[in-house]
C-alpha cells in the first residue's frame, strides 16, 4: 500500500510483480512493490544486495533481461501504464521523459565513441535538430553538469576522464531531453567522498532548477539522509517500510530498518563497541521463508511471524510497515535489542601498550615510466607514490585515506613486495625487506598478507575453498595433507564459517562470505600485518558490520596490525587507531583518528571530512567543496601539490614544497599554514 500523496503523482507503482523465468522455474524478484513520486521529489529505495532494489528500478523502464517480465500490477506515469506499452512505445518514454543513471559509468559509456557523440545520439533519438544545434546542446549539458573545459572535453573518450567526470557525463546523457523523472541506480557508490559530495550537490541543483523527480537506488544511508524526501525499504522483493525520511531515521518502525540503521559506523560511533549485525543473509529467491520473509534474521520474531505473512499496516505520519508489531491490535513488548544489550564492548587492546614499531616505511617512491614511439623511449614518469614515510606499531590499525589515484593501493602493494619500489626502504620487524637474502625475505613476506577489495576476482573460481586457503600453507611448507585440511577447517571457523564449506567453490558463497574466505587465506601463514585494501567497500552495511567486527576480534585475539586502506571515512574512523591522509602520492597529515575528525589541520583533510555523508537527516552538513580536479601524477604542480585546489593557498605554496612536521606530539602535517616559512614572511 503506497503512502498517501496529496500532490499529483508523476509516477505511481501499484502492486508491481517482476518474474524471471529460469530452468528451475519462475522466480519472483519483485513481489507487490508499491510507491509513488511527485514532481521535484526524491524517493530513495534502500535494502541489502538481493533485496530487489535495482530490479524494481529496471522494471519501471522495462530494461530487464530477456527472461524477466513485469507480470502484474501497474506502472502509471502521468496516468499512462508503462507495463502495457509496446517496445516501440516504451522507447519513446526512455531517455525522453524518464532517464536512468547507471551505477558504473565506465561500462555504460561506449569506449569507441566520444562523449559528445554519445550525448548527441540520445538527443537524436527523440529530437530532430541541425548538426550545430546538436553540438550546442551537448556543450550546454556538459557545462550544466560542471565538466571542466567542456569545449575540449566534448571530443574526449571515456577512458580519458576520471570516474567523477564519467559520472557527470552519464548525468548529462540522462538530462539530454530534459526528462521529468530520473532513476539513479547507485550513482555515487564507486566515487570518492569529495566527488560524491559534488554529484549529490549537482543532482540537488538540477532538481531545484528543473523540478526533476529522482528515484535514488542506494545502500548508502548517509546519501539517503541528505537527498531523500521519502524512503522505501525493500527486503526479499517486498516493501517492508515506507516513510518520510526524518520519521524513518528518527523512529524506524520495521526491525529490518532498525537493524540497517544500527549497523552503520558513524563518525561519533564508539570504537570500543561492536557494530550491530544482522544474522544470516537475504534469502534466495528459490527458498523464500514462510510468514514474514525477515523472520529467520529478526530478533523479535514470534511463532505468528514464522507462519503468517503480515500485511502492510498503515500508521500515523504517512507511513506503512510490513510487520506484526505495527498491528494496532498487537499486544506484548516489541523492543529491538540494542548494541549495549548484546555484550558489545571489545576487550582492551593490550598490544598497543608497548608501542613497538612493527613496520617502518621511509621515503618510499614508485615512479612508473611513460614510454613513447617505436623504441619505447621514456619521456616521463607517473609519480604514483612520491616519498611516503609511515610507521605501524604492533597491534595497531593505521588507516590510509585519500581520493582515488592518490597512491593508497600502490603503497600497500609496495610494502608486500607485489611491485618493486623505485626508491625508499621498507623495514619490517627491524629487518629491511630490500636487502634481506631470498630465504629471509620469503619468511618476512609470510608475516605480511593482503586482503583485496573484490573477493570474487581474487579467489580462483576453479579451486575449492580447501585449495584456495591451503595454497599458502603448502607454498610456505606450513602444512600438507591431513594437517592442511585441519588447519583450513580451523581458519574457516575463526572467520565465522563452517568446516563443511571447504569443499565448496567461491560462486556458492555470498559477497560477505567470500570476503571472510579472503581473510582466512590471509591468516593462513599466521601473519603479523594485514594490508586491507578497500576490504569492505563492496559490501552491504549489514555485511560490512560483520567484517569490521571480525577484523577487530582478530586484532585483539591474535595481536594483528592492519594497514586499512579505504575511501569510506566513517569506516576508517571506526576501525583505526591512527589515520594517514594521502594526496597525489604524498602523506599530508598523520594523527590519531579522534583528533583528525575533531581538529583536522590540513585543508585537504578538512575537505575530505566535510564531504562525508551523515546518516542523520536532522543535520545540515557544511560542505567544503573542492574546486578544480586532482592534477595528473605525471605532471604534478610545483610547491605544495594541493595548492591548485586549496582555498587557503598562499604564494609560498606555489613555490616551496612543505615538509611533514610535528605540530604537537603525535600530530604531523605537511602545510605552510603551520610552518616557520610563514613566520619569516
Amino acid at each position: 500500500m503506497p503512502l498517501v500523496n496529496n500532490s499529483p503523482s508523476l509516477l505511481k507503482v501499484e502492486e508491481m510483480k517482476t518474474v524471471f523465468k529460469t530452468r528451475a522455474g519462475n522466480l519472483e524478484a519483485v513481489d507487490g512493490v508499491s510507491f509513488s513520486i511527485s514532481k521535484g521529489e526524491t524517493v530513495a529505495i534502500v535494502g541489502e544486495s538481493g533485496s530487489g532494489k535495482s530490479v524494481s528500478a529496471l522494471s519501471i523502464l522495462r530494461l530487464l533481461d530477456s527472461n524477466g517480465e513485469v507480470t502484474s500490477g501497474k506502472i502509471l506515469f502521468n496516468d499512462l501504464n508503462l507495463k502495457d506499452l509496446s517496445n516501440d512505445e516504451i522507447r519513446k518514454i526512455r531517455g525522453n521523459e524518464i532517464a536512468m543513471i547507471f551505477q558504473d559509468p565506465m561500462t555504460c559509456l561506449d569506449p569507441v565513441y566520444t562523449i559528445g557523440d554519445q550525448i548527441i545520439e540520445t538527443i537524436k533519438i527523440h529530437e530532430d535538430l541541425s548538426k550545430k544545434e546538436y553540438k550546442d546542446r551537448a556543450l550546454e549539458l556538459l557545462k550544466l553538469v560542471g565538466l571542466p573545459d567542456p569545449e575540449s572535453r566534448i571530443d574526449a573518450y571515456p577512458h580519458q576522464l576520471s570516474g567523477g567526470q564519467r559520472q557527470r557525463v552519464m548525468i548529462a546523457i540522462a538530462l539530454a531531453c530534459r526528462p521529468n523523472l530520473i532513476i539513479a541506480d547507485e550513482p555515487t557508490t564507486a566515487l570518492d567522498v569529495t566527488v560524491q559530495a559534488q554529484i549529490m550537490q549537482l543532482l540537488k541543483d538540477l532538481q531545484s532548477q528543473f523540478g526533476t523527480a529522482i528515484i535514488l537506488v542506494t545502500h548508502d544511508l548517509g546519501v539517503v539522509a541528505e537527498m531523500a524526501d521519502k524512503v522505501v525499504v525493500v527486503y526479499a522483493g517486498q516493501v517492508v517500510e515506507q516513510s518520510k525520511v526524518k520519521d524513518l531515521f528518527n523512529h524506524p518502525e520495521h526491525p529490518y530498518t532498525q537493524a540497517l540503521l544500527q549497523s552503520i559506523p558513524k563518525i561519533d560511533t564508539d570504537r570500543n563497541r561492536r557494530l550491530q549485525t544482522i544474522k544470516g543473509n537475504v534469502p534466495s529467491l528459490r527458498d523464500i521463508p514462510s510468514g514474514c520473509r525477515f523472520h529467520p534474521r529478526c530478533p523479535l520474531a514470534t511463532d505468528k511471524c514464522k507462519s503468517e505473512e503480515p500485511p502492510l499496516f498503515e500508521m500515523k505520519e504517512d507511513r506503512v510497515s510490513k510487520c506484526w508489531k505495527a498491528d494496532p491490535t498487537s499486544e506484548g513488548k516489541w523492543e529491538f535489542p540494542t548494541v549495549e544489550e548484546n555484550e558489545a564492548i571489545f576487550e582492551e587492546n593490550e598490544h598497543l601498550n608497548n608501542k613497538q614499531i612493527l613496520l617502518q616505511v621511509n621515503n618510499l617512491k614508485k615512479h612508473f615510466p611513460i614510454t613513447k614511439g617505436i623504441l619505447s623511449r621514456t619521456v616521463g614518469h607517473v609519480k604514483a607514490v612520491d616519498g611516503v614515510s609511515i610507521e605501524i606499531f604492533k597491534g595497531e590499525v593505521l588507516g590510509l585515506v585519500g581520493e582515488s589515484g592518490c597512491g593508497k593501493s600502490t603503497v600497500g602493494r609496495l610494502i608486500t613486495g607485489l611491485i618493486d619500489s623505485t626508491e625508499g626502504e621498507v623495514t619490517f620487524d627491524q629487518k629491511k625487506l630490500a636487502t634481506a637474502h631470498r630465504k629471509e625475505r620469503k619468511g618476512l613476506r609470510k608475516r605480511i598478507q593482503f586482503v583485496f577489495q573484490d573477493p570474487y576476482s581474487s579467489l580462483n573460481p576453479r579451486m575449492t575453498i580447501l585449495d584456495i586457503i591451503g595454497e599458502p600453507l603448502e607454498v610456505h611448507n606450513i602444512a600438507k595433507g591431513h594437517k592442511k585440511q585441519e588447519r583450513v577447517a580451523e581458519l574457516l571457523e575463526i572467520v565465522g564459517l563452517s568446516r563443511e564449506d571447504m569443499h565448496k567453490f567461491p560462486h556458492q558463497f555470498s559477497g560477505g562470505q567470500r570476503q571472510r574466505i579472503g581473510i582466512a587465506r590471509a591468516l593462513a601463514t599466521e601473519p603479523e600485518l594485514l594490508i586491507c585494501d578497500e576490504a569492505v567497500s563492496a559490501l552491504d552495511v549489514s555485511v560490512q558490520a560483520q567484517i569490521l567486527n571480525l577484523l577487530k576480534d582478530l586484532q585483539l585475539k591474535l595481536g594483528l596490525s592492519y594497514l586499512f586502506i579505504s575511501h569510506d571515512l566513517n569506516v576508517v574512523k571506526y576501525i583505526s587507531d591512527r589515520i594517514a591522509v594521502m594526496y597525489l602520492g604524498e602523506i599530508v597529515e598523520v594523527t590519531d583518528s579522534g583528533t583528525l575528525f575533531k581538529e583536522p589541520l590540513h585543508p585537504y583533510a578538512k575537505a575530505l571530512i566535510s564531504a562525508v555523508p551523515i546518516p542523520n537527516p536532522n543535520i545540515e552538513p557544511e560542505r567544503m567543496i573542492l574546486s578544480g580536479e586532482v592534477p595528473s601524477p605525471s605532471n604534478p604542480p610545483t610547491g605544495c601539490k594541493f595548492h591548485t585546489r586549496c582555498p587557503a593557498a598562499m604564494e609560498i605554496c606555489k613555490q616551496k614544497k612543505p615538509e611533514l612536521k610535528t605540530i604537537v606530539k603525535g600530530h604531523t602535517v605537511s602545510c605552510h599554514l603551520y610552518g616557520k616559512e610563514l613566520e619569516n614572511g
